[in-house]
């Protein structure tokens, strides 16, 4: 039934303070910082501010693996629109370029994924796989965008791919390309004109 007066609906999840989020983001890029520094694939569970603002590890590998597909899937798009005759070849330049970006996230990552002492953990990170691998099938064009188990299968083929393209985490950053960073910044740009 439509509700037939101007009350705003109050939502049922407890309001974030504007200067909540902040702070988290804050920290969250100052953990990525050192992560991509040392290189080493530990988490970065010493930067100052991350006790106060993570729950637990689990809470931070889950923000690192959201920034991590964010920026590849964004990657992605652009990587395909500036070369959209070679779907698969795209996608696995734009895993490489992410990985290169963020080498320390793409090792604790990795780290994360092969941890088998916290089980609530090892359940994010399966499924966190999964999705990232049914990302990389469905934009090559391999499979559907709800195909999971064929995405998963393709996708990690896909993965292995790049991962052999990758020099790894202890080489140095790769610069973005002139087109790929035009491409990434026209993205931004209409991002940004887009309503949240």
């Amino acid at each position: 039934m439509a509700r037939t007066d101007r009350t705003p609906r109050r939502s049922t999840l407890p309001p974030t303070r504007p200067s909540t989020r902040h702070r988290r983001a804050e920290v969250l890029r100052a953990v990525i910082v050192a992560a991509d520094r040392r290189r080493d694939a530990l988490l970065p569970t010493d930067v100052p501010g991350v006790s106060e603002t993570f729950a637990d590890d689990l809470d931070l590998v889950a923000a690192l693996q959201l920034r991590w597909y964010t920026r590849l899937a964004s990657r992605i798009e652009a990587a395909q629109a500036s070369s959209p005759e070679d779907l698969a070849a795209a996608t696995r330049r734009a895993w490489v370029g992410v990985a290169d970006e963020m080498p320390g996230v793409r090792a604790v990552l990795d780290l994360a994924r092969t941890r088998g002492d916290d089980p609530r953990l090892a359940r994010a990170m399966g499924r966190a796989r999964a999705k990232e691998r049914l990302l990389l099938a469905a934009s090559a064009g391999w499979c559907g965008p709800h195909d999971l188990a064929r995405g998963a299968v393709l996708g990690a083929r896909l993965e292995e791919e790049a991962r052999e393209q990758w020099a790894g985490p202890g080489a140095a950053p790769r610069s973005p390309s002139g087109d790929e960073r035009g491409a990434v910044a026209l993205l931004g740009r209409l991002r940004a004109l887009l309503p949240a």
